[in-house]
């Protein structure tokens, strides 16, 4: 086991005083330099999160001198508990005397926002200190900090076991979709409808949870963005629509010319924030406010490898990119509408943005009208057979706690059941009483469905951060004792 090492992380923002700053951030290195001279500091204060991510990327810290430089918000710490879980000093500096000005540094208030943070990762333990770099107090904060974190890593290489387990296929693909997942930045673009509550998500508890950055739009930007284009700007996207569907052409043009502006106006949020994964208000804004659904927009995302959720389900867009990472192919979103007992079936449906590769060959990614708003373009087809399914979902517990639906089956080779986007599901277990008992605990109304049998994997994953796995039907009470 390598040795790890002290990393200070002077972090703020450039609207502040920055001569103040720059002199308090020269104080500070000297005094850390003075305790510790192999202490990892940056260049020049971190005034972004990006500069954050960029200077703490590469390093393996033991522990971590955190420094309110100026005030910085929560994202701040979040993105470093993303990637560490050791100690933390939070350093605060006392603001110079007030004279009627500016505020200078507003490092106190920051140190409350970083503090938040911390509590709402689990309650991460950390130490915190107030003080100028000269102070005595702060000094021997210092001092202590990183005495305890050698003393920890000493007692760490001496406790090693060589002898670990080799660990099984699932559990070495479990554990790096957890690493990629902490890299991952999913966005909220608007907010759920009323009654659709399930699909929210706060940040800290997002990054706390599985790692994931999220951020958040609200979908009158991208609707007032989609509005700015002009035509020829557009060009592109309906190029591409009409490459991937099969019908486009009869949709109005207006809708036509109105969809390959949003479909612009999202790709570029997309791109410009490195997003992997995005859920999307659809309803009413986009028929109300637009005039043309996002449904084929969100198709499209999705074969580009984006996994995208509509209805702002952010923990079914996070559904669909594990199971992304998983099958390697775009994943199903849908409600489960429809249950044959004869068949051991469930139908999954969606009003119209299953990924357009997903469609049968018969009938291609047809394109047709939302089923209640009567607009398009909405994709409307049924999705083609596979031998091998899973169906999944992230469950949120009313205590914040987490679980894992996981079922197995095959998608079978049935045409569209309803107006939208539809998948037939026959299931290994018993389909009516799985319908019962997920109902009766309280399941989200949408699931993923995934190419392939990746339950193993999927319970390796759940392992990985604690969670429950929900497989039903449940065994009888004797079978649960034995």
């Amino acid at each position: 086991m390598e040795s790890l090492i002290t990393v200070y992380l002077p972090v703020g923002v450039g609207t502040f005083h920055m001569e103040t700053a720059a002199d308090q951030f020269a104080r500070s290195v000297r005094l850390l330099k003075s305790i510790d001279g192999d202490v990892v500091v940056p260049d020049k204060p971190l005034l972004s999160v990006e500069a954050l991510r960029d200077f703490l990327a590469p390093l393996r810290p033991g522990l971590v001198i955190f420094q309110d430089l100026t005030f910085a918000n929560g994202a701040y710490m979040a993105e470093v508990l993303r990637r560490y879980d050791g100690p933390v000093l939070l350093w605060t500096l006392r603001e110079p005397a007030g004279d009627g000005g500016r505020l200078k540094l507003n490092s106190l208030t920051g140190a409350y926002s970083a503090a938040h943070t911390l509590r709402n990762f689990g309650n991460r333990p950390f130490s915190y200190v107030f003080g100028a770099p000269e102070e005595e107090n702060v000094r021997e904060a210092v001092r202590k900090a990183i005495r305890a974190a050698a003393d920890e890593c000493v007692t760490s290489l001496l406790d090693e076991k060589p002898e670990e387990r080799e660990k099984t296929p699932e559990e070495v693909f479990a554990a790096s979709i957890r690493d990629k997942m902490r890299s991952l930045k999913i966005a909220a673009v608007g907010h759920t409808p009323q009654g659709f509550g399930f699909g929210r998500a706060l940040d800290a508890e997002m990054m706390h949870n599985f790692g994931a950055e999220l951020v958040s739009v609200e979908v009158r930007e991208l609707i007032n963005k989609a509005k700015s284009y002009a035509d020829e700007e557009c060009a592109e996207y309906l190029a591409r629509t009409e490459e991937a569907t099969c019908g486009f052409g009869k949709t109005p043009e207006k809708n036509r010319l109105d969809h390959a502006r949003l479909y612009k106006a999202y790709t570029d949020f997309v791109r410009e924030n490195g997003i992997g994964a995005l859920a999307s208000r659809c309803w009413p804004d986009l028929f109300t406010e637009f005039g043309t659904p996002v449904c084929t927009v969100l198709s499209l995302l999705n074969d580009e490898g984006v996994a995208a959720a509509c209805e702002a389900d952010l923990y079914g867009a996070l559904s669909m990119w594990i199971g992304q990472e998983l099958s390697g192919r775009p994943v199903f979103f849908g409600d489960p509408v429809a249950l044959d007992e004869e068949e051991n079936t469930l139908t999954f449906w969606h009003c119209g943005m299953a990924a357009c590769s997903l469609a049968r060959r018969d009938t291609g990614a047809a394109v047709g009208v939302h089923p209640n708003r009567k607009i398009g373009p909405a994709m409307d087809f049924g999705c083609e057979s596979f031998p091998s399914a899973t169906i999944f979902r992230i469950g949120r517990e009313p205590d914040g706690s987490f679980r894992f639906f996981i079922a197995e089956g095959e998608a079978l080779d049935r045409p569209k059941q309803f107006i939208g986007t539809s998948l037939v599901v026959r299931t290994d277990a018993d389909s009516r009483a799985l319908v019962e008992q997920s109902v009766a605990a309280g399941f989200e109304p949408h699931f993923a469905v995934i190419h392939g049998r990746h339950a193993g994997t999927l319970k390796a994953l759940a392992g990985l951060y604690g969670f429950k796995v929900c497989e039903y039907p449940l065994p009888e009470e004797g079978d649960r004792q034995n």
